[in-house]
């Protein structure tokens, strides 16, 4: 055979395989006119498995039209899908499938020129990148939702705890800037005993069960007055490898609005609370004169007497005046006791938790309302838990619904005749609670009023504002407990408060 002959057949034998691996590859490849149209020249078989097109069908075609028309020129407008690198190009658009809809391709494409530099045709290899541009959509779409959101969203290195991503609200909270950013780590954000005893056990707990939900508190000290709390801490690992955590997404909000809502509505309750402490007060004006000018008239007495007998030459020992300085001054001390429990009471104070005993405080109150007690024929009956427990609470505060349940219990024997008139004050702990009951044995309330007894202005008193039970059912509430009232609107009634007990809340 001849060296012609022999280079021909190589040649020929070479085409064969390039034919044989382009028939065979999963990949479509194909030949276009470099004109607009960009006509099939030809097709290698993948193209049916890809487009739904036997090759018959599509050579001869005009590609340009099975484009999506938002992607027809991306080559032309060099858009951000096309990456030129060495003479070929690498485009991402979408093609119309046989059946109709669009599935996203990925070709790299490389003009064939003539001698004289003129395209001649186009090479292109294409594969289906649907469920990879799908995908990366996905992401694109929960990565505008993660920057968007109102939550302060943070990735976390699992071995550093350095922070590798913040969004937008982060770094609005922390008062950072991201182009000015220094690097941030978990302990850059928290005191050495938060970080400790609070954060790095959600971290640990998330990365043995998967998530941690709580609340830790976040003050960020590149923006003062700003507070903020983490929520959820999620642990990511690494599914591909040793199933080992990688990152946590820490999630957390900004809630000084709402901390700032909260302090306010709880300055409005303080100052409705103390409102209704001098009305009640004011109610009382009439029983407190009398229940003060009781002791100062005593103590006038025993002066008057004390001179007259010392003008009439009846005192002749120092010991005789002594007993009547005792007098004067148990009476004094009476009257000052009356008036510090009086002062006390309506005083306006801020929100203060403190550890009494309920039992004291139920007997306080009844000495602040014994005149009137007096005045109506009331007699205290005292039922009160014997372990004597604590509550942890704003004492003024339960001593006003103590106040406001006994003088209603007071008003409830306004048109009745028995005498005397019991009103039964019960302590009892139930579990980690204690429940205060004020008793009466009144005519009851009307079991249509018994829904919205606790609604602000509503009252069954003549001259009444209709507070009282609201802002005691407010107060008891704000003290994680609850308030009710029992009435068959025949045979009294019993108004119930329940708190938790010391160290229970």
């Amino acid at each position: 055979m001849q060296p012609l002959e022999q280079e021909l057949q190589r040649c020929l034998q070479e085409a064969d395989r390039y034919r044989l691996l382009a028939e065979q590859s999963t990949d479509m490849i194909s030949r276009h006119t470099p004109t607009p149209e960009w006509t099939f020249i030809d097709v290698n078989p993948a193209i049916e498995r890809m487009l739904g097109y036997r090759a018959d069908e599509i050579i001869g075609t005009s590609g340009y039209d099975l484009f999506h028309p938002d992607d027809a020129d991306n080559l032309k407008k060099r858009a951000d899908s096309v990456r030129y690198r060495r003479g070929m190009y690498t485009n991402v658009y979408r093609f119309q499938h046989r059946d109709g809809h669009y599935i996203w391709l990925e070709t790299t494409s490389r003009t064939i020129r003539d001698e004289l530099g003129h395209p001649v045709e186009i090479i292109c290899v294409s594969r289906d990148v649907t469920e990879r541009e799908l995908a990366q959509q996905a992401t694109r779409r929960l990565a505008r939702v993660v920057e968007a959101s109102s939550d302060i969203i943070l990735f976390c290195n699992h071995r550093t705890l350095q922070l590798t991503y913040m969004n937008e609200t982060a770094y609005r909270t922390f008062g950072a800037e991201r182009e000015n950013l220094a690097v941030f780590y978990l302990n850059q954000l928290f005191p050495q005993d938060v970080l400790h005893t609070l954060v790095e056990p959600a971290l640990q707990h998330a990365a043995l069960y998967g998530t941690w939900y709580g609340s830790i508190p976040l003050y960020p000290a590149g923006n003062p007055g700003r507070i903020a709390e983490i929520r959820e801490i999620i642990a990511h690992r690494n599914r591909a490898e040793n199933m080992q955590v990688e990152y946590y997404s820490i999630i957390a909000r900004d809630i000084t609005l709402k901390r700032k809502a909260e302090e306010k509505a709880k300055r409005q309750q303080l100052e409705m609370a103390h409102m209704s402490r001098l009305l009640s007060v004011g109610e009382m004006a009439t029983e407190l004169a009398h229940e003060i000018n009781q002791p100062l008239a005593t103590i006038i007495n025993y002066c008057n007497g004390t001179f007259r007998r010392l003008e009439e030459g009846q005192i002749t020992e120092l010991t005789q005046v002594t007993r009547s300085m005792e007098l004067i001054s148990a009476q004094a001390r009476r009257a000052s006791e009356i008036i510090k429990r009086m002062r006390r009471f309506v005083r306006r104070t801020e929100f203060q938790r403190v550890s009494f005993p309920v039992n004291e405080t139920c007997i306080e109150v009844t000495r602040f309302l014994n005149q009137e007690a007096l005045d109506n024929s009331i007699r205290f009956d005292f039922d009160l838990d014997p372990d004597n427990p604590i509550l942890e609470a704003d004492r003024l505060q339960i001593e006003q619904v103590l106040l406001n349940l006994v003088r209603n219990a007071i008003e409830a024997y306004s048109d009745s005749d028995i005498s005397p008139k019991p009103v039964t004050i019960r302590t009892r702990v139930e579990g980690k609670r204690i429940t205060v009951s004020v008793i009466d044995q009144g005519p009851g309330i009307d079991p249509a009023q018994l829904d919205n007894l606790f609604e602000p202005f509503i009252t069954s008193k003549e001259n009444g504002l209709g507070m009282g039970l609201s802002i005691s059912h407010t107060i008891i509430e704000s003290h994680c407990g609850r308030l009710w009232v029992e009435s068959d609107g025949q045979s009294g009634t019993r108004f119930h408060f329940q708190l938790p007990l010391k160290g229970q809340a």
